[in-house]
């Protein structure tokens, strides 16, 4: 099903605040790597937020993930702050794992371990 503008416009809203949270509570760079937050996807009723979150040369993103849902009702409320007068209720945030990065490297590699022989003339 296709987003309708108000979830899209929900989900940029809620990506750039939490970005800024994620930043100014020093989330996003932990342990020398880095966490991004690549989608944000708003149910139809915009009563949840999922939050894809790309993790950067952080050793166990699973224990990261795992701590960053435990500190739900913190960001939570850091967001309610931002934008309680854009919304009537403010969303529940469910968290995932977005793995494309380490797809990409892994094919990169692949590609880089190919070795392809030079034409003879």
């Amino acid at each position: 099903m296709e987003e309708s503008k108000r979830q899209k416009q929900m989900a940029g809203l809620i990506q750039t605040e939490m970005s800024d949270i994620f930043q100014r509570e020093g989330l996003n760079v932990t342990q020398g790597g880095m966490i991004s937050i690549s989608q944000v996807k708003v149910t139809p009723d915009l009563m949840e937020a999922r939050f894809y979150l790309s993790f950067y040369k952080i050793p166990e993103p699973e224990k990261m993930l795992k701590y960053i849902q435990e500190q739900d009702w913190k960001l939570r409320k850091l967001l309610a702050a931002r934008i309680k007068n854009q919304v009537r209720k403010i969303p529940v945030l469910s968290y995932y794992l977005d793995d494309t990065l380490e797809y990409v490297a892994k094919i990169d590699e692949l590609f880089k371990s190919i070795e392809i022989p030079k034409a003879e003339d």
